[in-house]
């Protein structure tokens, strides 16, 4: 089994896919992509962030991103997250002006969204790596496989989970959750570039009044210090 630095939970739940020769072969494409001075977002210690912030018995939320920020110093294994000091992108800016519209929350100065990930917000790309300046360059070494498994296992395995599907790429995982079980939520993208389709789609709100029906502990959005 290859080793991976990875949330116990996760480990073990995740085990056959570890095992797997697909997983393998991403293992193999990093490492050799690294030896020929290729530049990979994130660095190796954070491409398993979502999940060691957000353990699979705490997730209660799930975000779909599409691969990491491919600039220098954006990438935090966290989707649609930056680390604090970086400047805000476009998209996630649109996703703090809809949580102020929502709860008339302050826009934040700081992009982290570790404080969403620690309450059980898993901010799940479906690529977790990419080569620098390169958006979806990893789209096909098999990180779609293992983490359209990861979604499986969440419908599958948990129940009340709400998933927010953000444009029509996350929405293409909707065949992979039981709507019976779950909340899917499906909007256009945040990105300034679907036309505003986002705004007044009332995702957060609609989260948090689905988790208290089931006695669930809300998601506290704001992240404004």
């Amino acid at each position: 089994m290859i080793e991976v630095k990875i949330n116990e939970s996760w480990k073990e739940i995740l085990s056959k896919e570890f095992e797997s020769e697909y997983f393998k072969k991403i293992i193999d494409q990093i490492k050799a992509e690294k030896s020929a001075g290729k530049i990979i977002y994130p660095p190796g210690s954070l491409i398993f962030n979502a999940f060691n912030s957000t353990s699979f018995d705490d997730a209660k939320v799930v975000i779909i991103g599409q691969d990491p920020y491919h600039g220098p110093g954006e990438a935090m294994g966290l989707s649609f997250s930056v680390p604090k000091g970086v400047a805000i992108p476009p998209s996630l800016l649109n996703i703090f002006k809809e949580l102020k519209r929502e709860f008339d929350y302050p826009i934040p100065a700081s992009g982290d969204l570790s404080k969403w990930a620690r309450q059980g917000v898993l901010l799940l790309n479906a690529s977790l790596t990419v080569l620098q300046k390169s958006p979806n360059s990893h789209k096909h070494i098999g990180w779609h496989q293992f983490t359209d498994k990861v979604i499986s296992i969440l419908s599958d395995k948990k129940e009340h989970l709400v998933f927010m599907l953000w444009g029509n790429f996350a929405r293409s995982k909707k065949i992979l959750i039981n709507p019976e079980k779950h909340l899917i939520l499906e909007s256009p993208h945040p990105s300034p570039l679907a036309g505003g389709g986002f705004f007044g789609n009332g995702h957060f709100s609609k989260c948090n009044s689905y988790l208290a029906k089931f006695q669930i502990s809300q998601i506290d959005w704001q992240l404004a210090e």
